[in-house]
């Protein structure tokens, strides 16, 4: 079954694809944001275009694991994208993905300003190994 991710930011989004099998997740791209119905428009076709079976969105939880306003706002985005998905979507808690995707990309040795342009797409995938991982038992 192959999943999307999806770390939303405010003026990114990045997005994440596992492989046909939902076995390991790969970077796709960051979309940048224009509107909540083009940004909606544009993931319907990346749903479509990969074959995505089930899209994951990131709940930024507090430290303490508290729904705060970021969260609130990641949920009522996944009811405006659902509304036209032909998949089911989930939420799954990314809390210190984006730190763990930042570390990440400074072990493969990206200077900064090319981590930059590539976190969005890393905490996605962070966010969706951690979810793989946690559906394999």
């Amino acid at each position: 079954m192959r999943l999307m991710a999806l770390d939303l930011g405010e003026k990114r989004i990045g997005i994440a694809v596992s492989d046909p099998e939902g076995k390991m997740a790969f970077p796709v791209q960051v979309l940048v944001r224009r509107s909540a119905k083009a940004d909606r428009r544009a993931l319907a076709e990346l749903v479509s275009t990969l074959g995505v079976e089930r899209v994951i969105i990131g709940l930024p939880l507090s430290l303490e694991g508290e729904f705060g306003p970021s969260a609130q706002t990641a949920q009522r985005f996944g009811e405006y994208v659902a509304r036209v998905l032909p998949v089911p979507v989930e939420y799954w808690d990314e809390r210190m993905t984006t730190l763990a995707a930042d570390e990440l990309l400074r072990q493969a040795g990206l200077p900064e300003a090319e981590r930059r342009e590539r976190i969005d797409a890393a905490a996605a995938t962070v966010i969706l190994e951690d979810y793989l991982e946690a559906h394999r038992a």
